[in-house]
């Protein structure tokens, strides 16, 4: 969700703004699976909203981008106190248990995706160690990501795009002069 949220950035992506009205916010939420509190009752994304979760969006980019783990630690800890409360377990749907950290009455939408992202930054941080906030490996591309694999192997922020592109290119690079199909030979 963090590497989401920061990815949507126009410094990322080259179509632009990929947040650029409420109603993106809206899609995004929703691609997600989100359905935070601050948008029950059927309430949809305001204008504020949107300029909270942009200005989050900076502040995660932020965090992904220190150096050291224990700044790391301190600034993901700092969104999950905005408006966390503390964890819980909850059964989901299939009697699963599942984490839950409730938020604060009232709390906006940012501040309840804040919670979300720090929750999620520090149990990487603690089981899989800060190596894994990387940027992206295309030289294209300024994307970052937080590596979850089990190798700990994974390079591009979009493997299906970014990691794609470096193989067109290498392939290119490769392929004789006479394998073009402009070749008159």
């Amino acid at each position: 969700m963090a590497t989401d949220l920061v990815n949507t950035s126009p410094a990322v992506q080259s179509a632009g703004e990929m947040l650029p009205d409420p109603a993106a916010l809206a899609r995004f939420l929703a691609e997600h699976d989100l359905h935070p509190d601050a948008l029950a009752a059927g309430h949809t994304p305001s204008r504020d909203d949107l300029d909270q979760v942009l200005a989050l969006r900076q502040e995660v980019r932020a965090i992904l981008e220190t150096t050291t783990e224990d700044h790391t630690a301190e600034k993901a800890g700092m969104l999950v106190s905005r408006a966390g409360i503390g964890p819980g377990l909850f059964r989901d749907a299939g009697g699963r248990w599942q984490w839950y950290v409730a938020t604060v009455p009232q709390a906006s939408l940012a501040d309840e995706l804040a919670v979300l992202i720090g929750v999620g930054l520090l149990a990487v941080l603690r089981t899989l160690s800060h190596d894994r906030f990387r940027h992206c490996a295309s030289l294209a591309c300024n994307g970052m990501f937080v590596d979850t694999s089990r190798a700990g192997r994974r390079r591009y922020c979009m493997p299906d795009l970014c990691g794609n592109r470096v193989n067109v290119a290498n392939h290119r690079a490769r392929r004789p002069a006479s394998d073009s199909p402009f070749f008159c030979g």
